[in-house]
């Protein structure tokens, strides 16, 4: 291990920011894990795990807004990968049309329909990194409208029109006629 800078030697190290954070951490991994499909994601401890796994390598951390952002993107990509690799042994590839009730959730089962959403974010990203960074707090780590605010340093009020505007833009996307 590299020794921490002294420019941020008074910032918390990650393990001692994922001890303090480590409860939070499981609430969300466990209303995700319930949110997606309990039978077909990770086990709440597992994912946890999966997200560490990526993140334990950061030293020191901004704040705790720069873990949690951290943390809902680590979440999103184990997901995702636990999603691309399930679908690829069911189906061996192609993806399934969407509505928009999976912008906001998704039944058991629907892996093809995640990795269909992560595609579509990729694009977002691109496009409007904002709107990308909100969907990923809101619907891939099920961060509340103040969670997001905080880990994002905008307002509340931003981050439903953001939300709205992710929603729709998302819905297009993933409708049949683009797919």
């Amino acid at each position: 291990m590299s020794s921490p800078d002294p420019a941020t030697s008074s910032l918390p190290a990650s393990d001692d920011l994922v001890q303090a954070l480590y409860a939070e951490l499981r609430d969300v991994a466990s209303r995700e894990r319930w949110r997606l499909g309990n039978a077909q994601t990770l086990q709440t401890t597992a994912l946890i795990s999966e997200t560490w796994l990526k993140l334990h390598k950061v030293q020191a951390w901004q704040d705790r807004s720069h873990f949690l952002r951290a943390a809902a993107i680590a979440m999103r990509q184990v997901l995702v990968d636990a999603a691309r690799e399930r679908y690829a042994a069911k189906r061996g590839g192609g993806l399934a049309d969407l509505t928009l009730s999976i912008v906001e959730r998704m039944p058991a089962g629907s892996d093809e329909e995640l990795l269909h959403v992560d595609e579509a974010l990729r694009r977002l990203q691109d496009l409007e990194p904002r709107l990308a960074q909100v969907v990923e707090c809101r619907f891939f780590a099920g961060y509340s409208e103040a969670e997001t605010a905080e880990v994002l340093g905008i307002a509340e009020r931003t981050v439903r029109r953001d939300w709205l505007k992710a929603k729709a833009w998302l819905y297009v996307e993933l409708s049949p006629e683009n797919a």
